[in-house]
């Protein structure tokens, strides 16, 4: 129970009820504020919410902290809505010493704060478990301050960002020389803050309401040791956790099942779990007859015909792995160690177990990528669907997208992805083998909020309404590049100049030169370990030599062809 001048908080999701109840991250930020006697919290969604706070004069709700989690790109425009909503001005410049601090984190905000930075207050890079007991503390010592002085007060908490506090340098051609600090009281750079307990998260909140109804979801890993060049699920969120069996998993597990049936175990790889093969034999006791277990992406070389039994054997229809390509040397490219054969004996593991589907996850456009690689994802599937009949085989595919913190933050989003789409449509669909494509469209679109700075803000104001379509962020974009935006413009920071064109921020590959918008924002690797990552990555791309030589033609001129 909130005690007396608690902090008034409300803390938004971006989409509706049914979906943002099931974010893991949006509930343990919920539970941290709820579980907490001196902050008063209320959730809010597109289409539902808590119970609002009193209202203060007319101005609209008497908040002392509005949160946002956000964790897709696309989600960004939704924040201005939620601030409208809640009657805050929208550019963090226009709000004073009445108006709420606004938050926000997840691993959009993490990785690239800046396009959204001139709508937040304060940003908090990394995992909230960690982050958000030292900001409420900070917040709580210095809530009856002017609103300049809090500012400055969680600045020098690690890992929160406070947009207002840096100032970002251009070129006279607009190119971004550097991000920095307003004075040397604010740090020079801030690091991601990485959660190191013993455990990590399990579903707060069960409810037949959710779009996974009635599920109890376990956190079984963080992090992935794989790294893939193009993962910010991977580089991001190093390094790669495994909580205690006995000591964690378990326990979660029994809590939920407490009260549901329904069980889900999640991370980005979860059968590396060292533990892993331990859970599945205490899930296949006799006891859980009753329970179903349905697992997140797997990594396919720890598929095993005990894995396919246990999950067939427990409700699963199906398993799902990513291949990113059929191409061995593509995936050789992208750093994910695995083989053709390992593919191959997923399908069947999982067939032979009693599971009658096998989902795969692809991409296009990687760096690298000729069509010949593509028809490679297609004769990988046709084989698939021959020497393993009876599986039920879909592909879900999408474009690469550059994220920040990874090696390929570098790359640009390839054209000639849109037409490889359509080339697996055309040899898949006859062949019954469903193919779920994510629409390139929404890929740049992606692309576009991931590699921008604060100069892309005005462009989300300017996009609101017409937000659903790749046209309509191109003509929002043309607009406030070219001065048109009119009064959606408003309120912007003065010192914003237009936008660079479209095609650098999304289809350009950029000099390793070159500076980020997130320089200024440590993640768990330096730039430098990235650029090598990069550059190993793409030297295994290039065609290679069939022999040296002879000595006697090292030294000629080339000839014109």
């Amino acid at each position: 129970m909130p005690e007396a001048g608690a902090l008034r908080a409300v803390l938004a999701f971006p989409s509706t009820y049914a979906v943002g109840i099931t974010s893991l991250g949006f509930q343990v930020v919920w539970a941290t504020l709820a579980r907490r006697t001196d902050v008063d919290v209320r959730r809010l969604f597109t289409d539902a919410g808590d119970p609002p706070h009193g209202s203060s004069r007319g101005r609209g709700p008497a908040l002392d902290l509005f949160g946002l989690s956000l964790s897709w790109e696309l989600d960004g425009p939704v924040l201005l809505d939620l601030l409208d909503g809640q009657r805050i001005p929208r550019w963090s410049h226009q709000r004073g010493d009445g108006d709420p601090i606004v938050f926000g984190g997840g691993p959009v905000l993490t990785a690239n704060p800046e396009p959204l930075a001139p709508f937040l207050d304060a940003v908090l890079l990394g995992d909230g478990e960690r982050l958000l007991p030292a900001f409420l503390d900070a917040l709580q010592a210095c809530r009856h301050l002017p609103r300049p002085e809090r500012l400055r007060a969680l600045a020098q908490v690690e890992g929160v960002y406070v947009p207002a506090l840096y100032v970002p340098r251009y070129d006279v051609d607009g190119t971004l020389i550097r991000i920095h600090p307003v004075d040397a009281t604010v740090p020079a750079t801030v690091s991601k803050q990485t959660w190191r307990g013993e455990s990590l998260t399990h579903s707060t909140v069960i409810t037949p309401e959710a779009a996974w109804p009635s599920i109890h979801m376990v956190e079984v890993v963080r992090s992935c040791p794989e790294l893939c060049r193009f993962c910010l699920a991977s580089y991001l969120t190093l390094p790669f956790r495994t909580p205690s069996l006995e000591r964690s998993l378990i326990p979660a597990v029994e809590k939920g099942l407490a009260v549901t049936p329904r069980l889900g175990l999640l991370g980005a790889s979860v059968t590396q779990h060292p533990e892993f093969a331990d859970l599945l034999h205490w899930l296949d006791a006799d006891r859980f007859d009753d329970t179903r277990v349905s697992v997140s992406s797997v990594r396919a070389g720890t598929v095993t015909p005990q894995l396919g039994r246990i999950l067939a054997k427990r409700g699963s229809r199906s398993l799902t792995i990513a291949i990113e390509s059929g191409s061995d040397r593509l995936r050789e490219v992208v750093n994910k160690k695995l083989a053709r054969a390992e593919i191959e004996a997923a399908a069947r593991h999982a067939r032979d177990g009693g599971l009658s589907g096998l989902k795969l996850y692809g991409m296009v456009g990687l760096p690298t990528e000729e069509e010949a690689d593509v028809e490679a994802t297609a004769e990988l599937l046709l084989a698939l669907r021959k020497a393993v009949p009876g599986l039920r085989l879909s592909l879900g595919v999408s474009t690469f997208v550059p994220k920040a913190h990874t090696p390929f933050q570098w790359e640009g989003v390839r054209p000639e992805a849109e037409k490889r789409l359509k080339l697996l449509a055309k040899r898949l669909k006859p062949k019954g083998i469903e193919l779920r494509p994510e629409s390139y469209g929404w890929s740049v679109i992606q692309a576009l909020i991931s590699r921008g700075d604060r100069r892309l803000a005005p462009v989300i104001v300017a996009v609101r309404g017409s937000q659903e379509s790749l046209g309509g962020w191109k003509r929002a974009y043309r607009a406030v590049r070219d001065g048109e935006a009119g009064d959606l413009g408003a309120g912007a920071p003065a010192d914003l100049p237009p936008p660079p064109p479209w095609e650098e921020v999304i289809h350009a590959t950029w000099k390793e030169d070159r500076p980020l918008p997130w320089d200024h924002l440590a993640g768990p690797l330096p730039r430098d370990t990235l650029a090598r990552h990069r550059r190993e990555a793409l030297a295994l791309g290039q065609p290679q030599p069939l022999s040296e030589p002879p000595a006697d033609r090292r030294a000629a001129p080339s000839q014109p062809r």
